[in-house]
């Protein structure tokens, strides 16, 4: 299993950059920000400074989308990191939450996704899409180009779509009965249209808080609940409360859910995520002592997870930072 930390892109952004060396450091092989124009700073501009700074350290977002920038920005933006740095991105992508909604405008649809994987991964590699209309190329990608896309995904049609056409799939949850669930739709859409499953890259994304205070753990994370109420809000209005196409175990929380505040999405003691029930926390978070840590993210990768991404918006970086680096890191990968 191989791990990630994930960061919002809150100044300074020589913070961030600490963060990912130190991470990097501690046997972390990617990091990860969020693509939120509005409420953080820009994050291709911070992880040229990372690709700097680090030597071996994959970089992305967790996750852009293609309605904030035109594909061939996007895609050029990718391929310009890698032309300088060696190939050490991942494009993580999905319909966009917090980056539309907050300037102003609804996630884009599975249809406009699907084909902006297409055309990001083929400009980025140097081959012709089209875009609109129009035939493009970067004619100055060099051969051996590679940039892998991981989909973001949570309801039937987007675990599909990640099936189909995503090099890997990002969970932003760490429960497992839902991981079993959805890595297995996953792998069936992909085996349906003729790939081969195990290519693809099973990432679990979620926070990580080490210590045995759990109450404080779970107020630390609880925001992450809220925030994945959001896409579980979409599925709900698509589908209904009670649905075969998506788990009650994902959608029966929200049933308290009274709005969200954008302001302060993503942050320890967010007051729009004060519905999220403590079970929640515990299934979705990887919480407690090293310990308990270690025997999650063992049930997670025993269930097809190849690479567990940190989410460390919590008073405790540094610190989960650095148990992962000594404890749980080299007893998952070997080390």
């Amino acid at each position: 299993m191989d791990f990630g930390l994930v960061l919002q892109t809150d100044p300074p952004a020589s913070a961030v950059v600490e963060l990912m060396r130190r991470a990097e450091g501690g046997g972390f092989t990617h990091g990860w920000t969020f693509d939120s124009a509005v409420l953080w700073q820009e994050p291709f501009v911070i992880h040229s400074r990372i690709l700097d700074h680090t030597e071996r350290l994959v970089v992305g977002p967790m996750v852009t989308n293609p309605g904030t920038r035109t594909w061939e920005v996007t895609a050029s933006t990718f391929a310009t990191l890698n032309d300088m740095y060696g190939n050490r991105t991942v494009c993580g992508i999905g319909r966009g939450d917090s980056a539309m909604r907050v300037a102003g405008r609804r996630p884009n649809t599975l249809a406009r996704l699907g084909e902006a994987i297409d055309v990001i991964r083929d400009l980025a590699e140097g081959r012709e899409a089209v875009v609109g209309d129009q035939p493009l190329r970067l004619p100055w990608v060099p051969d051996g180009a590679r940039l892998p896309v991981w989909m973001a995904a949570y309801g039937p049609k987007a675990l599909a779509l990640a099936g189909q056409k995503a090099d890997g799939f990002i969970l932003q949850l760490a429960d497992p009965y839902l991981t079993r669930t959805m890595i297995a739709a996953v792998r069936a859409a992909a085996a349906d249209a003729g790939r081969d499953p195990d290519t693809i890259t099973i990432c679990v994304a979620a926070p990580a808080y080490i210590g045995d205070d759990l109450a404080h753990a779970r107020d630390q994370c609880r925001w992450f609940g809220g925030m994945v109420g959001n896409h579980v809000a979409d599925l709900v209005a698509r589908y209904g409360e009670h649905s075969d196409l998506v788990p009650e175990a994902l959608t029966s929380y929200i049933r308290a859910r009274h709005g969200y505040d954008y302001g302060h999405h993503g942050r320890a003691g967010n007051p729009s995520a004060d519905f999220v029930p403590d079970e929640v926390v515990d299934r979705f978070c990887v919480l407690g002592p090293v310990d308990a840590h270690i025997a999650k993210l063992r049930e997670l990768r025993d269930l097809g997870v190849d690479h567990f991404a940190v989410y460390a918006m919590h008073d405790a970086r540094e610190t989960v930072i650095d148990s992962y680096a000594e404890e749980v890191i080299p007893a998952l990968a070997g080390r």
